[in-house]
This record gives C-alpha cells, sequence and structure tokens, in this order.
C-alpha cells in the first residue's frame, strides 16, 4: 500500500488569474481578440509586413499557457521560461547564428534549428538544457499547426552524452551527506527568520518543493481523511497535508500526518502564521519576493553548493532518502544499497515518486539512484556483461 496518493485529472481547464500571475507572460485575451479565431487573427500580420517578433509575441499572447503534447495549462513559471526562451531564440538567429534578419516565427525552417543547435553545441549547454529548449520550440511548433518539425535531437547532429540526461542520482545530495547537523541549523535559521525556519522543517518532514513551502498554509492545508477521496484501504492517518499550490504542474496530492516529526512541523507552521488562511511567507510581500527571501536567507546560512555542500533541495533528498529507507529497510543505492528484493524496492520506489509529486517511478531515482547493486549485478550476467556493467540502470516505467 502506498503512503502518498495523487489525484490525476486528464484535462485541467484554466481558472482565473492567481494572486501570483505574471501577466506579462500570460497576459489576459484581448477584447478585439476574443470573438476571432487565432488563425484569423495571424492572418491580420502578414509575413515581410510584420515584425517578427511582434508576431512571436502574439503566438505566446495566444497559446503559451498550452502544455506541449498534453490537454492542459502549464505552470506560470513555466509560461515564463517558455517566452523568455522563444525571445532569445529569435534575437540569436541574427546575434550568434549570424542569419542575417529574424525570421518570421511561420516561416522557421530546419536550417535555423540545425544553426541553434550547432551554437548550443558550441557552448556546451547541459543536456537537460537542451533538451527543455527543444521542448519549448516543439510547443511553438505546434501552435503554428506543424507537429513533427522539431525533430530528435540526434537528428540535428547531437551526440548521446549532449543530450541524454542522466535520470539517476549520482551522488547523495543530502543535508547529511554533507555533513550538516539538521537540526542545529533549522534552529538558527529559525531563530533569524521564522518563516523561512518554518519553511524547512515543512521540507524535511513532507519533503515539499521550496515553492510549495513558501505557498504553504498550514491551516487550511490540513484536512481530514475523509476530505481526500482517497479509498477507505488507504486510509493511514487522521488528517493529511494538502499539497497543490507551487506543486509542479499543479498536481495535487495528499501526504499524511503520521510520525511525530510531521506533526511537530505542522504545529510550529500553525504558531508562525498570522491568520488561519495565511501562507507561509510574510504576509507583506509578494511570493516573488518572499522566495528571494528565502534564497538570502540560505545564502547567508551557507546552505550553497559552494558553502557547506548541500542546497535547500538537499533537504528535500533528505525526506525521499529517508522514505525510502523506512519503506524498504535498507539505504538506498545512492548510499551504498542494501539487499532488497526487486517487489520491495518497486514498492518503495513508487512510494517515493508520489510523495515527490511525480507521475512516474522512475522519477524517483533522481533522489535514490538507479538499480541496488544486487539487481544491476543479476541484470548485467542475464544480459551477458560483467557484473556491474548496468549499474546506471533504472526501473522500467511501470512495476
Amino acid at each position: 500500500m502506498s503512503s502518498i496518493n495523487a489525484h490525476h485529472t486528464p484535462r485541467r481547464v484554466q481558472g482565473s488569474p492567481g494572486a501570483w500571475r505574471d501577466a506579462h507572460h500570460q497576459p489576459p485575451r484581448r477584447q478585439e481578440q476574443a470573438a476571432r479565431t487565432p488563425a484569423e487573427i495571424l492572418q491580420g500580420h502578414r509575413p515581410r509586413r510584420t515584425d517578427p517578433l511582434r508576431v512571436l509575441d502574439l503566438l505566446i499572447d495566444l497559446f503559451n499557457a498550452e502544455h506541449t503534447a498534453l490537454e492542459k495549462t502549464v505552470s506560470h513559471k513555466t509560461r515564463q521560461e517558455r517566452a523568455d526562451f522563444l525571445r532569445r531564440f529569435f534575437r540569436d538567429l541574427r546575434n550568434k547564428a549570424n542569419f542575417a534578419t529574424v525570421p518570421d516565427p511561420r516561416n522557421l525552417g530546419d536550417r535555423h534549428i540545425r544553426a541553434m543547435v550547432a551554437v548550443w553545441q558550441r557552448e556546451k549547454l547541459a543536456p537537460a538544457t537542451i533538451q527543455t529548449y527543444l521542448s519549448f520550440l516543439r510547443g511553438l511548433a505546434r501552435w503554428l499547426g506543424k507537429p513533427g518539425f522539431i525533430r530528435n535531437p540526434a537528428y540535428y547532429g547531437l551526440a548521446p552524452a549532449e543530450y541524454q540526461r542522466h535520470e539517476y542520482a549520482q551522488c547523495d545530495r543530502s543535508w547529511t551527506a554533507a555533513g550538516i547537523d539538521i537540526d542545529a541549523l533549522v534552529e538558527r535559521v529559525s531563530a533569524y527568520d521564522r518563516y523561512v525556519g518554518a519553511s524547512l522543517r515543512l521540507i524535511r518532514a513532507f519533503g515539499l518543493r521550496r515553492k510549495e513551502s513558501v505557498m504553504f498554509r498550514p491551516h487550511l492545508g490540513v484536512v481530514p481523511f475523509e476530505a481526500t477521496g482517497l479509498p477507505t484501504e488507504e486510509r493511514q492517518a487522521e488528517h493529511y497535508v494538502r499539497i497543490k499550490e507551487g506543486a509542479k504542474g499543479g498536481r495535487l496530492r495528499f501526504v499524511p500526518v503520521d510520525t511525530e516529526q510531521r506533526i511537530a512541523a505542522l504545529a510550529f507552521a500553525k504558531a508562525v502564521v498570522q491568520s488561519s488562511d495565511a501562507h507561509l511567507g510574510d504576509p507583506r510581500h509578494s511570493l516573488k519576493r518572499n522566495l528571494r527571501r528565502f534564497d538570502y536567507v540560505m545564502a547567508r546560512f551557507g546552505i550553497t553548493a559552494e558553502g557547506l555542500g548541500a542546497t535547500a533541495h538537499g533537504l528535500r533528498h533528505e525526506a525521499m532518502i529517508d522514505h525510502y529507507c523506512d519503506k524498504a529497510g535498507v539505504a538506498p543505492p545512492v548510499r551504498g544499497g542494501g539487499d532488497a528484493s526487486d517487489e520491495v524496492d518497486a514498492a518503495a520506489r513508487l512510494s517515493v515518486a508520489r510523495l515527490a509529486g511525480h507521475n512516474r517511478v522512475r522519477a524517483s531515482g533522481a533522489y535514490l539512484g538507479g538499480l541496488l547493486a544486487r539487481q544491476a549485478a543479476l541484470r548485467a550476467q542475464q544480459q551477458g556483461k560483467m557484473p556491474g556493467a548496468s549499474g546506471d540502470e533504472g526501473l522500467p516505467e511501470e512495476r
């Protein structure tokens, strides 16, 4: 039985603007455009007669809320990053790829993509960055009615090492691995800034992301089991934490309040906020400023890769590794592994993935590492390889 559950819907309709909406990257539809289709709007801006960047802005206005492949909207963070990238991409065609003119987005060709991929190769961008950029370009192609226009990375001459991400953690990024006295450091941070201290406690106890912790409402975010809609046989606690605000993709998940650590973290957070509907950011400031404050406090206390050798996200790693140890009874591969059976390992990974708010079991590998050493050796032998040769392999998507 899994300890964390998520609700998934095939389609999420965009609602009214939230408190943290960035109107620049997803402005409200202009009134004069409301009765016209996107095709009709674009017809009024003919190529060679309209500034290409003006056409790009129109496309962003019309389509930037859409997911690249699914029938749902994307987060405001994704909208901002995609809009910033697309505007920079077209500028870089002239500034870095040496095209004499910036093409109209509707006339974007294979030669433009190849030229920019060559720029990325020269700049030695990380594989994850290149994958993200190609995904954003696939979104643009979809807006233009050209699905399939953006090909796979190898088509553009990229070697596997240049575009394949490492899905599995190569090292332990937790605070424990960095030699940090977690309780003592969190206490020091709490004494300096009670809001940030409360966020760190929630990250450690519930595995929240930074933004999720800042946007969490300690009073309204705790619900009785009956309000979760989860199957009765999955009940593990009287109360659950409801996590949606700030979650990646807006995916809703529930985590049971089933340990003393979780109870204490919630109690501290409730004591910090000033009203029953308040979130864990300073109410005098915007979300953006509260996130900046969080980062400032992390830097002040040396909680950076360059300082103590661990980041705030490392505390989320701590939560995932602790959860795996609890479920599997052994340490995960990133900490040396243990002799867990395939079934126990798969169940523990599924539970970690759900705690983290991911849909795929494979995503847990980013915190836990690849297969346990025993399983990797067995798989290598089955494939006719030397033991250990496949230690970087992961679990199948469905187990």
